[in-house]
């Protein structure tokens, strides 16, 4: 029987583990607010094969990449590079990407976990009523009452504050964040499949489907490749530590490069059949099919359920499935963090997982207050959370992803590829290699200096300094109007 490898951090008993978590690292809110967007805005089909073909070749190779080295030194990506480094002799400072990979893991968890917190409420709202007879200015009022009230910000505090303690009552005991992503993950995805279903037998499945993944030439730009590009990037959480950590804890014999591979179809399917669900519902929202973001799940989603026939019951199914999303997500980016701190202090997990959210939950106050009390405190026309998001995305992600794919490329011996995947043919090692060196560290840097530039175009407000549109993944469109009292809704 072979000897189990030697790791701090333990194993997961089971072989499908790596997988089911993988798809939790993957599938995230972008899948069910951004990819439906662009790809009914920027070609349908099209833009979803160049979708596809950029995580492919592009992201697949920097995940492979760090989560083989997990894998080897069943360590996170901070105690990965320390033991690479010290084996190669090589300078110590690339440990930083490590650590650089921790913080940008940490300040997205806590984004997330303020995000998840108005899924959390949607369940609640939807559950009790509150979007029968919606229209688009009371949904866009109810959001800004939860998120931008300067007097009822406290409400928003507790809705944040219970979601880190359902992250947490699964967080605290390894064996149940195992348990979570082999039960929670397959769940969802028959979720998923109950509203598709759902969805066609109304007759709106069809239309949804074209709008989503038709193919519609006419439609097809340059900003379609930026996009596709752009979004495959950030869509599988590379850049973060997760992928080392998830490596490390792979169980013996998990099927690795299989596993991968299919998570990367897995997402992509996710975000065509989301999209199907949440447009063949919000087709009675006027112009849905030009809204994203904030406003296409919690303003046009609510107004479409709204309208229907035992809306309690499908609200309550649709938004316990975005928030499975958010939960999913939160709780593989605290493993990432956790991991980190278990290893750096040889703290107990309990202790180490109740310091990182309690941390989490304090800087997520600074992405939470930027809502709402500290909405007019703004650096160079940025709220504190707008530059939380400018730098994790636009410099630390991009800047450890490539870093990572520089170090694999030219600091490790030609058959160093080879070792970290096992048996594979050679042309794709060699075509691996090629890529890490040259490709894409290019790329990858292009992508942060793309989205921080187009960022940083976004400070307008009628003329004036100030975000009109958050994320450098959406392309606001030119006749776009506020339809609500709030400012939420365009995020």
């Amino acid at each position: 029987m072979p000897t189990p490898p030697k790791t701090t951090l333990g194993l997961w008993s089971g072989r499908s583990t790596f997988f089911w978590a993988a798809a939790a690292a993957t599938i995230g809110l972008g899948n069910l607010w951004h990819f439906p967007w662009l790809a009914s805005q920027f070609g349908g089909g099209y833009f979803v094969l160049l979708y596809l073909f950029f995580l492919l070749v592009i992201t697949l190779p920097l995940l492979l990449a760090e989560a083989a080295l997990g894998r080897r030194h069943r360590h996170n990506l901070v105690l990965a590079l320390r033991s690479e480094t010290r084996d190669r002799y090589l300078s110590p400072r690339w440990r930083w990407l490590g650590r650089v990979s921790v913080l940008s893991g940490f300040l997205v968890l806590s984004i997330t976990l303020v995000i998840g917190s108005i899924c959390l409420a949607y369940v609640f709202y939807g559950a009790f009523g509150r979007f029968g007879n919606a229209t688009p200015l009371s949904m866009t009022g109810m959001l800004a009452e939860l998120v931008e009230s300067p007097y009822d910000y406290r409400g928003f505090m507790a809705w944040h504050l219970f979601f880190i303690i359902l992250v947490g009552a699964v967080a605290f005991r390894q064996e149940l964040v195992e348990r979570a992503f082999r039960l929670v993950m397959p769940a969802f995805l028959a979720l998923l499949l109950g509203l598709l279903w759902w969805s066609w037998e109304r007759g709106v499945g069809p239309a949804a489907l074209e709008s989503v993944a038709g193919f519609r030439w006419q439609d097809v730009s340059s900003d379609t490749a930026w996009f596709a590009l752009s979004h495959a990037f950030y869509t599988l959480g590379i850049g973060l530590g997760i992928w080392a950590v998830l490596g490390a804890l792979m169980a013996p014999g998990s099927p690795f490069k299989r596993s991968v591979f299919g998570v990367a179809l897995l997402d992509t399917a996710v975000g065509v059949l989301a999209g199907v669900v949440i447009y063949g519902i919000a087709e009675s929202f006027d112009g849905s099919g030009d809204v994203r973001g904030f406003g296409l799940v919690f303003v046009a989603l609510p107004v479409g359920l709204g309208g229907l026939e035992h809306h309690q019951l499908l609200a309550t199914a649709v938004f316990t499935l975005i928030m499975l999303v958010a939960w999913t997500s939160a709780l593989v980016l605290a493993e990432t963090v956790v991991s980190w701190l278990r290893e750096w202090v040889i703290a107990p997990r309990p202790v180490s997982v109740l310091l990182v959210l309690v941390c989490a939950w304090l800087a997520g106050l600074v992405t939470l207050y930027s809502f709402n009390i500290w909405a007019d405190f703004q650096v160079a026309g940025l709220t504190p959370f707008r530059w939380i998001e400018l730098l994790t995305s636009g410099i630390l992600i991009p800047a450890v992803a490539a870093g990572l794919a520089i170090f694999l490329g030219w600091m490790t011996p030609v058959n160093y590829l080879t070792g970290l995947l096992g048996d594979t043919q050679d042309w794709l090692v060699t075509m691996w290699r090629f890529a890490l060196r040259y490709l894409l560290p290019l790329i990858v840097i292009g992508v942060g200096v793309g989205y921080s530039v187009m960022s940083l175009k976004l400070l307008c407000d009628d003329g004036e300094l100030g975000w009109c549109t958050p994320s450098a993944h959406e392309l606001p469109a030119e006749d776009e109007k506020r339809r609500g009292p709030g400012k939420a809704a365009e995020y």
